[in-house]
C-alpha cells in the first residue's frame, strides 16, 4: 500500500520541522512549503492525501488557497486542515465556509493534530468503498464515484459535505443531533463545536438548490432528511 502524503503549507520553520518529524514518525510521506502559491502549484501537480494549511501566509491568505483547492476538480476532494493563531468563532466559520475540513488553533498538541489527520484519512478511505447509486427526487448520489447531481447537473461538494449528505440520506426520516453528526461525519471528539454542523448544513443546502429542502431543521435538536421525495412539494 502506498504511503499517504501530507502537504504542509506553513511559514513558521520551527513548526514545520516539528510537524515534518512527527508525521514521518507516524508513517506519512511529507512535503512542505512556506509560500501559498507554491503550495497550490504542488497540490495541483501532485495532489496529496491531505493538506495542513496555515491561515496567515506571507503571499496569499490561507482562505484563498483553500477556496482555490476546493474549486479545482484535481484537488476538490483533498481534505484541508487549517492551522491558525486566530481562535475566534468567526475565523473558524470563515474557514469552514471556504471548504476546510477541520480547524486547529495554535498552539496545538501535535499528538492531537495527528489524531485528527488519521481520523480524516480513515473516513476518506471508508467513503471510497463502492456503493450503489441512489436517486431521491431531483438528487442522484453516486457514492462510488463521489459525485452528486441535482436535476441532472453535477454539484461539487467537499469531502465533508459529501459525507454529511450521505449520512443524512442513509438515515432519512430519523432525527440526527448535532453531536451525533459530529461523531459520525467528523469522526472525532476534539474540541469541534456543534456550530460547525450548522455551517456545513447551510453550505450543503445552498449547493443542492431545491434539493436542499430535503434537509430539515428540527429546532433545538438537529436535522433530519425527508422520508420521501414528495415532501419537497
Amino acid at each position: 500500500m502506498a504511503m499517504q502524503r501530507i502537504l504542509i503549507i506553513e511559514d513558521e520553520p520551527d513548526l514545520v520541522r516539528v510537524l515534518d518529524y512527527n508525521l514521518r514518525q507516524a508513517g506519512y510521506e511529507v512535503a512542505s512549503t512556506a509560500r501559498g502559491r507554491e503550495g497550490l502549484r504542488m497540490a495541483q501537480s501532485k495532489p496529496p492525501d491531505l493538506v495542513l494549511l496555515d491561515l496567515m501566509l506571507p503571499d496569499v491568505a490561507g482562505t484563498e488557497i483553500c477556496r482555490t483547492l476546493k474549486g479545482d476538480a484535481r484537488t476538490a476532494q483533498v481534505p484541508v486542515v487549517m492551522m491558525t493563531a486566530k481562535g475566534e468563532e468567526i475565523d473558524r466559520i470563515v474557514g469552514f465556509e471556504v471548504g476546510a475540513d477541520d480547524y486547529v488553533v495554535k498552539p496545538f498538541s501535535v499528538r492531537e493534530l495527528i489524531l485528527r489527520v488519521r481520523a480524516i484519512l480513515r473516513r476518506g478511505a471508508e467513503a471510497a468503498a463502492p456503493e450503489a447509486e441512489l436517486e431521491f427526487g431531483p438528487l442522484r448520489v453516486d457514492a462510488a464515484a463521489h459525485r452528486v447531481f441535482v436535476d441532472g447537473q453535477e454539484v461539487q461538494l467537499t469531502a465533508i459535505e459529501f459525507r454529511l449528505l450521505t449520512t443524512l440520506l442513509s438515515r432519512r426520516n430519523r432525527v440526527q443531533t448535532r453531536e451525533t453528526l459530529l461523531n459520525d461525519v467528523w469522526g472525532i471528539h476534539l474540541n469541534v463545536e456543534t456550530r460547525t454542523v450548522d455551517t456545513h448544513v447551510k453550505r450543503l443546502r445552498e449547493k443542492l438548490g431545491r434539493g436542499g429542502a430535503f434537509i430539515q431543521t428540527v429546532r433545538g435538536v438537529g436535522y433530519r432528511f425527508a422520508d420521501s421525495p414528495d415532501e419537497l412539494a
